[in-house]
């Protein structure tokens, strides 16, 4: 069995300033320290935090008076915020630099009292915080458009006063083409200057879809709720190699190799790295593998700073 490891994957420089920040605040603070949600979606990297004292929680509420909350790398809206200060919560800030960028994009959309269009995925987390960035005082709304129907579909109050933003994990792809739509119907639509999609997801994307030229099977290691992982995956099929995303290797099916002959490894940008080491030794007991590992996984030259409360 022939492996190649796709190049870049794993941690991005968002996911891992915020597992850091838990971290440190947790060695600063002791334990218990609150985080509200998930700080990355990924099960592992949740529960060897959940070992070290974090306790997860889904809304502010769920938190003691006076105690430390870490916000996750998605983003929390202003009501979470305003939630917080009321309960008078130590706050540290874990939310990705690009995801706090869409914040600001949809802030200033909000005070033009210009109508927003998000681009992305109802429910996930990243979307309820950017969404709850937006204040209607002003006379203008905020949009979800999931799809490119939606988009064909989608009503605004002034269509000549309106704007789009995006969510940070979607596919690079069906993003454009949505976008695409928006602009045919919209002309005087204002977008970011530069692509909301982050840096990383697009990398990763590119990635597997060299993988998927030298590949008949794809695994992608990431867990169930990660977007970016999903993605991966979906990029993948669509480029017509079956792929399968898992967590550990302890969700492998070794039917899924039957008659393969090159498998392809990549992983989210939550994924740790240890998980692949762990795929590779797993896959070793079961086939003679031909490891094509290629230039060492890069950093991609990005690095976010910790909030100034943890810097040494």
């Amino acid at each position: 069995m022939k492996i190649i490891l796709a190049n870049p994957r794993g941690f991005c420089a968002g996911v891992g300033r915020a597992i850091e920040i838990v971290n440190k605040v947790l060695e600063q603070k002791g334990p218990p320290v609150y985080v509200k949600h998930e700080v990355v979606h990924n099960q592992t990297v949740v529960d060897e935090l959940r070992e070290l004292g974090a306790i997860f929680v889904e809304e502010i509420s769920e938190i003691p008076s006076g105690a430390t909350v870490i916000y996750s790398a998605h983003g929390v809206s202003k009501e979470v915020q305003d939630q917080s200060d009321a309960s008078d919560l130590g706050i540290f800030d874990a939310t990705c630099p690009l995801v706090s960028k869409v914040h600001s994009e949809v802030e200033q959309h909000s005070r033009a009292g210009r109508d927003c269009i998000l681009i992305g995925h109802k429910n996930h987390p990243e979307v309820e915080g950017t969404m709850g960035q937006y204040n209607i005082s002003k006379g203008g709304k905020i949009y979800l458009v999931q799809s490119i129907q939606e988009a064909k579909e989608i009503e605004v109050q002034d269509p000549n006063n309106i704007s789009f933003v995006t969510q940070t994990t979607l596919s690079v792809d069906d993003t454009q083409e949505i976008i695409k739509v928006l602009q045919k119907r919209f002309p005087s639509i204002l977008g970011p200057r530069k692509d909301d999609i982050c840096y990383a997801t697009q990398n990763r994307q590119d990635a597997v879809k060299q993988l998927a030229l030298e590949c008949d099977l794809i695994l992608v290691i990431g867990s169930k709720n990660s977007s970016n992982s999903n993605r991966l995956r979906e990029i993948a099929e669509r480029s017509g190699v079956e792929s399968y995303l898992i967590d550990t290797s302890a969700d492998l099916n070794l039917d899924w190799f039957h008659e393969k002959k090159v498998l392809g490894i990549t992983s989210g940008a939550s994924a740790p790295e240890h998980l692949v080491e762990e795929l590779l030794d797993t896959l070793s007991q079961n086939f003679d593998i031909d490891l094509k590992k290629g230039e060492d996984r890069q950093d991609e030259g990005i690095f976010f700073k910790l909030p100034k409360e943890l810097r040494n």
